[in-house]
Order: structure tokens, then sequence, then C-alpha cells
């Protein structure tokens, strides 16, 4: 039936030639040391200080991102509230559909 077609390899253009040979080589350990360089202690990171405009302002964009989240929650809680009740009253309606076209049989 259907045969794939084994692709051929193109011919080499140009002779390959051998790898060369890496001879290693001696390492000799130097005999002179030298004393490390004593580094410098690293400054302290400077303490933040709070002033009385910050503190406000801290305060402000806090309660700024609580009442963002609490309006997002509230929102989602309602949404999902209302799909709820409006699948209610699809489930109510259906049912009485369905029980009026019983009695009338």
């Amino acid at each position: 039936m259907l045969r794939p077609k084994v692709p051929t390899n193109p011919a080499p253009t140009r002779t390959a030639t051998p790898p060369a040979v890496v001879e290693p080589t001696a390492i000799t350990p130097s005999s002179q040391y030298q004393e490390p360089v004593p580094v410098a202690p690293a400054p302290s990171r400077p303490t933040i200080q709070l002033t009385p405009g910050t503190a406000i302002a801290l305060v402000g964009g806090g309660t700024a991102v609580v009442l963002v989240v609490g309006a997002v929650l509230v929102s989602l809680l309602l949404a999902v509230a209302i799909t709820g009740v409006s699948v209610a009253v699809c489930a109510v309606v259906l049912r009485s559909l369905l029980a009026s076209e019983t009695k009338r049989r």
C-alpha cells in the first residue's frame, strides 16, 4: 500500500580531516602563596523612617486595596447568587410545565 520514501544522504563534498590530537600538559603547582586581601564589611541597610505623612499614605493605600478587593468579592458573590436564583426560577417553570402536561392526558 503506502510505503514511505527513505531519503538518501547526499555524498560528502570534501574529504573529512581527522581530529587533531591534543596532548595533555603537566600542571605544576605554584610555590608562591598570596594572602587574601581583607574585605571591608558591607554597610548595613539604612533604617526606614516613617514620617506621619508616610504612615497616612500607607494606611490610605491599604484601605483602598481592602475596599477594592472587598468590592470584587461582593460582586462575584452577587453574580453567583443571581445565577442561582435564575436557575431555580427556570427549574420551577419547567416543573410546572411538565406537571400541567401530565394532567392534560
